[in-house]
């Protein structure tokens, strides 16, 4: 297991404000070329590690997903 700690977590601007936030880590990102994100209501919880494209991918998605 990575410990990715004491890291700054960003707060999504797509979370909204009813508590389901997700968090990612920039500098992490920029450092490694992989992006840590978690449950901003589980800060000492697992973070998914995912690929910079794939995280690329989740935000396209959430920019074009209507709700």
């Amino acid at each position: 297991m990575t410990t990715i700690e004491p890291l700054r977590w960003v707060k999504s601007s797509y979370s909204d404000n009813g508590g389901t936030c997700v968090e990612w880590a920039p500098a992490y990102a920029s450092a490694t070329g992989v992006v840590p994100v978690r449950d901003s209501k589980s800060p000492a919880g697992p973070a998914l590690m995912v690929s910079a494209d794939a995280f690329a991918g989740l935000v396209a998605l959430a920019r074009s997903t209507q709700l």
